[in-house]
């Protein structure tokens, strides 16, 4: 599982470094030691962390992700909380920011990605049909 360092950390969740630094220092956020004492967090936790965040905010970071060249204009950066995998399909869950993206894919898709919990991710969205909701006023 990979480590994210604090910057890495404070760029996927749209927030300064200090402020990981305050979350891990009052326990909020658990971090690991990497060698020469730099400070971590284990992607599995940070995958963990941002979906109770998400839940207890119900608001999300705005992360400016560049695009080289793409068609599909609608960029999700975020880090892979959930794969469930059968025999040939994957359900893959991406939490970015407040909004839960979730993916069907082919299990061999999901496996050369290397998509595990704590993973990062994009999902690139590209529709030819979207709908638009309007709530109870």
């Amino acid at each position: 599982m990979p480590n994210y360092r604090i910057s890495e950390v404070a760029s996927l969740l749209g927030v300064s470094d200090d402020t990981v630094r305050r979350w891990a220092d009052s326990g909020r956020l658990p971090t690991v030691r990497e060698p020469g004492a730099r400070m971590a967090v284990d992607g599995a936790v940070l995958a963990d962390f941002l979906v109770r965040t998400a839940a207890e905010s119900g608001s999300a970071a705005v992360v400016e992700v560049p695009v080289v060249a793409e068609s599909a204009r609608n960029r999700f950066r975020g880090i892979v909380t959930r794969v469930t995998r059968d025999g040939v399909m994957a359900q893959v869950e991406l939490q970015a920011g407040a909004f839960r993206v979730v993916s069907l894919m082919s299990r061999e898709a999901a496996d050369d990605l290397g998509l595990e919990p704590g993973v990062v991710a994009i999902a690139a969205v590209k529709s030819t049909n979207v709908v638009v909701e309007v709530p109870q006023r």
